[in-house]
């Protein structure tokens, strides 16, 4: 057992090293930290704006979502076409797909996008509503919502992967020592109770607190952006409680949560609470309706002033 455990530390240690001199290797091949830096914010806007590209694509595939011609909804792309001429997008395409339940999202950039509607809101919703929707919709284009998110994710995933290949040696090391004492006292199974073992816990919990900490900022920059997706359009189309009426017969409809990429999903009023709301992409369906209420109560201070 005496072997066993100095073998376990030696080949722990061994791999620890030729990491550790892997990582001075690729750090020195970069003559400046500037050139690194750029190189990595390079990477993670290009591999981030790729699986963005593909996600879309393959999302529309997966919704089989067909175009709405015009002929079949003047109405609709009437009221869009004065949408975009208020907005600072591109005439995104209209399509069409039956996902579950009433919802709508947009996908693409603001110059080349697509937006989705359910076929239930068709009948669900007046035109004022619809047209709210489609201005909340091309909010999120106009802000590129949707690439920023992708891109935060992203960075956040490459950001905690650096940090943990970095800590990687110290992990190896304090793991291989683990195994080694425990095998050395006769008892392998308890290495995790070693001081070591202890030190290679608090190591990997930091990581994970990491992780946490900007996983929890970019899901506060997603309400955020909810809001402001509210606020647009309740601008644009001068009239805020009609997106307050389309999300509370949205939220009424629904009968399960579809896919957390829409930009205008509502979630469920069972699955409210503290923590539900801070791991949420979006704000209580009932905050965004009281935000648009206030809204409109100025609107009609505004105009009777």
């Amino acid at each position: 057992m005496a072997l066993v455990g100095v073998s376990l530390l030696a080949v722990y240690a061994l791999a620890a090293a030729g990491l550790l001199l892997a990582i001075e290797w690729v750090l020195a091949v970069q003559t400046s930290a500037l050139e690194t830096v750029v190189l990595l914010v390079l990477t993670v806007l290009v591999v981030g704006y790729g699986s963005y590209r593909i996600g879309t694509a393959q999302l529309l595939q997966g919704i089989d979502a067909v175009p709405l011609d015009r002929r079949r909804a003047p109405e609709v792309h009437r009221r869009l076409d004065v949408l975009v001429e208020r907005m600072d997008v591109g005439r995104p395409d209209l399509a069409v797909a039956d996902v579950g339940s009433p919802n709508a999202l947009s996908l693409g950039t603001g110059r080349n996008g697509t937006v989705v509607l359910d076929r239930r809101l068709f009948s669900l919703l007046s035109g004022n509503e619809l047209e709210a929707i489609l201005a909340h919709e091309l909010a999120h284009a106009e802000g590129y919502d949707g690439l920023v998110k992708t891109l935060v994710v992203s960075t956040v995933r490459t950001l905690v992967a650096l940090l943990y290949l970095l800590l990687l040696p110290a992990v190896l090391l304090l793991t291989g020592l683990a195994r080694g004492v425990a095998w050395l006292r006769g008892r392998p199974g308890t290495w995790r109770e070693t001081v070591a073992g202890h030190a290679r816990f608090s190591i990997e919990l930091l990581v994970v607190l990491v992780l946490s900490v900007l996983t929890l900022a970019a899901l506060a920059h997603s309400r955020k952006r909810e809001f402001a997706a509210d606020e647009r359009a309740a601008a644009v189309t001068g009239n805020p409680l009609a997106l307050a009426r389309a999300l509370q017969k949205i939220d009424r409809a629904a009968t399960s949560p579809w896919d957390l990429l829409s930009p205008l999903y509502t979630h469920e009023d069972s699955e409210d609470g503290p923590l539900r709301n801070v791991l949420s992409t979006h704000p209580p369906v009932e905050e965004r309706i009281d935000r648009l209420l206030a809204l409109a109560d100025e609107r009609r201070v505004r105009i009777g002033g």
